[in-house]
């Protein structure tokens, strides 16, 4: 299935033959204008242009000081600045990364064809290194270029970001630096190009439905994030000692900022101000709350108690499950969606961690990459309109083989290049502090500062 919301359009001589040679006489002149962004492409709408600076600043907002945020509180004092410095740090290597070869590598049309599997398949060109050929008159769809070059920018920088509360309040930040920027450029780009990249791209021409980045952004780091916690270890002393969050106040400040920028998120990956974004909105409201009453619900059945850990920590799962489905499911199905991902995620949370004993500290792999799972499999339902959805979808069965075969295969590439850089880092620079730095905090330990000052 193809959805033009996440594809660049190509070029193609249509309407008069004089306009359409035209059209091929400028590109030959123009050879740095990238090929979706001709005299052919439709007019750039203000409304649309509009909604997407938004839809962009909601975005990074997620990530500074959404995510600082929000991890931040769930870490111990003496960790909190690491994890604030993490998030800030990222921000600004992946925009340049981004800048330098990312936007290239996973939207270049070059040597792209649909139906033919190649090298570009995978990974885009060098075509767009240095952002080549972005000029004001560049346009994406009814944007201008450069506003959804900054969006998916904004993806690009949050996904890495996500990974860090696995093996938090114990990784070296140099390690910690040289693992982002790596993981960015090995593992991102390619699954945002074989997704997103357009047709030839691998798993958009499979048929693979992610509207908003379930597979991209959240099984992807999700799947890192377990591999990462396992390869550096667990936290000294855990799961014995006590290691309770900080400051739940940042923590629900945090995923509230996630919550009003995942509208961004989801509704601005329709790259348009249309009925799409407005359902996506909506449907992400909806998954987002039943999924909050779900852990909820779960937690006060298992302990007789329900916590604002907990109903944030559903919070974010529902908003990670509808991202895949949040353009092609109705309410209905949101609805639905947001119920399962609470109560699965309350699971392996809360419990599957420990009975395997692996230290994911923010629970990055037992709700992004679970809740991720379930809505990539659910999207191939809930996409039809049978089940309420709006999608193209004929085949309930076929389409979810689809999404299954889409799910593999970003776990085996998340986990399999993800080892080998964590182990290839680990060999080289190390990639865990001492068990001085540890006890003493890594603020004081790799920034000599302190979040709060007693005296």
């Amino acid at each position: 299935m193809r959805f033009d919301t996440k594809t660049p359009r190509c070029a193609g001589g249509h309407g008069r033959r004089i306009a359409g040679f035209a059209a091929l006489i400028a590109a030959g002149m123009l050879a740095t204008t990238p090929v979706f962004a001709q005299s052919t492409a439709p007019a750039i709408n203000s409304g649309d242009t509009a909604w997407m600076l938004v839809a962009s600043m909601l975005v990074l907002m997620m990530t500074i000081p959404g995510a600082a945020l929000f991890y931040g509180g769930m870490v111990r004092t003496k960790n909190l600045l690491s994890v604030m410095m993490q998030c800030f740090a990222i921000t600004a290597l992946v925009t340049v990364l981004w800048m330098l070869y990312g936007y290239s590598l996973a939207f270049s049309t070059e040597g792209m064809h649909a139906g033919v599997f190649n090298l570009h398949s995978i990974v885009g060109g060098l075509d767009r290194a240095l952002l080549a050929g972005l000029t004001p008159a560049s346009r994406y769809q009814t944007v201008p270029e450069s506003v959804f070059v900054m969006f998916q920018l904004t993806f690009a920088i949050i996904t890495p970001v996500l990974i860090i509360g696995a093996f938090a309040e114990r990784m070296k930040f140099s390690a910690m630096l040289w693992f982002s920027a790596l993981w960015f450029t090995i593992v991102y780009l390619p699954v945002a190009h074989m997704v997103w990249g357009g047709p030839g791209s691998l798993l958009g021409d499979l048929g693979v439905i992610d509207f908003a980045g379930g597979t991209v952004v959240h099984i992807n780091a999700g799947i890192a994030g377990l591999v990462a916690c396992i390869v550096i270890g667990k936290r000294r002393g855990w799961p014995h000692t006590p290691m309770p969050p900080h400051n739940l106040g940042y923590t629900v400040i945090g995923a509230s900022l996630l919550w009003l920028g995942w509208f961004g998120f989801n509704a601005g990956s329709a790259v348009a101000a249309n009925g799409s974004a407005g359902m996506a909105m909506l449907v992400t409201q909806i998954a987002t709350a039943a999924a909050a009453i779900g852990w909820t619900a779960a937690e006060w059945i298992a302990h007789r108690r329900a916590s604002v850990l907990g109903i944030v920590s559903g919070a974010v799962a529902g908003l990670v499950a509808v991202t895949p489905a949040a353009g092609t499911c109705g309410p209905g199905g949101a609805l639905v969606l947001g119920l399962i991902a609470g109560v699965v995620c309350f699971f392996t949370a809360t419990k599957l961690k420990y009975r395997l004993g692996y230290d994911d500290a923010l629970d990055v792999f037992g709700v992004h990459a679970i809740a991720g799972i379930v809505g990539a499999l659910l999207t191939g339902l809930l996409a039809s309109s049978k089940l309420g959805g709006f999608g193209t979808v004929t085949s309930l069965g076929g389409q979810l083989w689809i999404q299954t075969k889409g799910v593999a295969f970003t776990i085996v590439w998340s986990a399999v290049l993800s080892w080998v850089l964590l182990k290839l880092i680990d060999r080289t620079l190390g990639l865990r502090v001492s068990t001085e730095q540890e006890q003493m905090g890594l603020d004081l330990a790799e920034h000599e500062e302190r979040a709060y000052n007693l005296s």
